[in-house]
């Protein structure tokens, strides 16, 4: 099971595959995913501390280079099959949001094309 390090949180194991946004949420961190986790919105943007995926849905990447966004990931994008550290840096405090969003489906959507 891969082990998830969250900037000023804490260490935790996850489940081999789950999502990450999903594996955030569940340690208490108040990530936003305002789209629901279907990679529209960009508003569970992570940057990777160590442990960056490689691979990139063409979802995640049509939408970061869609809104000029470098240095970070989608959250909702990515399963967590390796050990990495992040810092969730949207969060819903201070985000004048009423809520973090739609519940993300378990499964990534929509369904990964890996590039």
């Amino acid at each position: 099971m891969p082990i998830l390090t969250i900037d000023d949180v804490g260490t935790y194991t996850v489940p081999d595959d789950q999502r990450l946004v999903l594996a955030i949420e569940q340690q208490g961190v108040d990530i936003l995913h305002a789209c629901g986790g279907n990679a529209r919105c960009t508003t569970c943007r992570v940057e990777f501390l160590a442990g960056e995926p490689s691979a990139m849905t063409r979802a995640e990447k049509d939408k970061l280079q869609e809104r000029g966004l470098t240095g970070v990931r989608l959250a909702c994008q990515i399963r967590c099959d390796h050990d990495m550290t992040v810092r969730a840096i949207s969060r819903l405090a201070g985000s004048g949001r009423a809520d973090a969003g739609p519940p993300p489906a378990a499964e990534i959507q929509p369904p990964p094309e890996w590039v």
